[in-house]
């Protein structure tokens, strides 16, 4: 049968309303097997596709190109690992091209003997090669999922390493992974297995910063175990940028925004951001933004300088006043410079319309009922969300609630 003919084949396949459980079974274990095999086609060819420079012709990567016909992310690099081990790993591709194995599992079986040769002190030899294939794929068929498949391969290559010297598996850093998926919703998935020193540096900083804190009117922290971790992994992030910016250290680079304000040149007033929606006023606090006049075809005609918000200079002043983040106490060094009044709204880049917001808080007041406002005292204030506090009564910032304060904030 022709391959072209196949997928119309399938397509019609129907289930009658006189169809025996029997029949559905049967016809689906075919349709399982039929799948196995066309995943070990589609990593060959991926494969093929990679090795033939397909679209390097263009200048871009076989992964990418993968992704343009259709292929998720994940799946994309699933093929192109299966492709580049299986030349070295016979035992496999043989149960791979029989469809015996779903693409998973014989991913999980590639990933295992990677694992297996990483922790070999010594190259593995034919003999040991074609031994621990086949412990593995005497696991898959008996039924393991292919969690499991990789689990036993973590214990056979800890093993290997303990009989032949090798580094403990806490120690040994060449079996270090992080990996990051983007997900349909526009979030980002992470997963990494590390050494134990990375691992205690990353749990102990994230630790010393996901701490409860109270809300601005004494109540308990609204945060999960979990956004508090994940507020603190940003406090990192944010505090090595911020020192990579000052010259402390050059091991990060400073992730400031870049937003590019596109201007029709003969329609100025219809100026579009590059990005739209709530997030939009979050990232323009801390931004460089760039103009960018463009004609009827949106070919560019000129480009504006960037102009950085809010100066090495004003950040310091705004230190010295505020203290700390406004909301919650969090220490400067932590801490954004906000704008009051938006800058997208035309609020200025100066002192008396600016505060400093840890980066949870930040998002809070972006996202939330929280307003900011600027008393006479030229120190900012805090008001609550109606559905929290009806009369929106002022709350003084954080280095100020010790203080007598005047009743009236502004």
């Amino acid at each position: 049968m022709p391959i072209d003919t196949l997928l119309p084949t399938v397509r019609d396949l129907t289930i009658t309303s006189d169809a025996t459980g029997r029949e559905v079974f049967d016809t689906t274990k075919i349709l399982m097997g039929l799948r196995n095999v066309v995943d070990h086609q589609l990593a060959v060819h991926a494969g093929a596709l990679d090795r033939l420079g397909v679209a390097r012709q263009t200048g871009g990567k076989t992964r990418a190109l993968l992704i343009e016909m259709g292929a998720a992310p994940t799946v994309a690099d699933r093929w192109l690992r299966i492709a580049a081990a299986l030349e070295s790993l016979e035992r496999v591709a043989a149960y791979s091209g029989d469809g015996v194995f779903s693409g998973e599992h014989v991913d999980a079986l590639v990933r295992g003997m990677g694992h297996i040769e990483k922790r070999s002190p010594e190259p593995l030899s034919e003999v040991s090669r074609i031994e621990h294939q086949l412990a593995l794929i005497a696991q898959a068929f008996a039924g393991a999922t292919p969690r499991e498949v990789l689990a036993t391969a973590r214990t056979l290559g800890n093993q290997i390493a303990d009989e032949q010297g090798g580094a403990p598996a806490g120690d040994d850093r060449t079996i270090n992974e992080w990996a990051t998926t983007p997900t349909d919703d526009g979030r980002l998935e992470v997963s990494a297995n590390l050494d134990i020193v990375i691992g205690e540096k990353l749990v102990s900083a994230i630790a010393s910063l996901a701490g409860k804190r109270p809300e601005p009117d004494g109540s308990e922290d609204a945060r999960s175990a979990g956004q508090r971790r994940a507020d603190a992994l940003e406090m990192i992030l944010d505090a090595a940028a911020r020192a990579a910016g000052s010259g402390v250290t050059d091991l990060v680079a400073a992730p400031k925004t870049q937003l590019n304000l596109t201007v029709p040149a003969d329609t100025p007033d219809a100026a579009a951001l590059q990005w739209l929606g709530p997030i939009l006023q979050t990232l323009a606090c801390d931004a460089t933004v760039t103009a960018i006049i463009v004609d009827g075809e949106k070919v560019p005609l000129d480009m504006g300088h960037p102009q950085r918000l809010f100066t090495h200079h004003q950040r310091r002043a705004l230190i010295v006043r505020d203290q700390s983040c406004v909301k919650c106490g969090a220490a400067a060094g932590y801490t954004v410079c906000h704008h009051i009044a938006h800058w997208a709204d035309g609020g200025p880049t100066d002192l008396d319309n600016g505060c400093l917001l840890c980066t949870s808080c930040h998002a809070q007041i972006h996202a939330s009922g929280w307003d900011i406002i600027m008393g006479a005292d030229r120190h900012p204030w805090l008001l609550p969300p109606v559905e929290q506090d009806p009369n929106r009564t002022p709350i003084p910032a954080y280095n100020r609630r010790t203080m007598r304060l005047d009743g009236v904030a502004a």
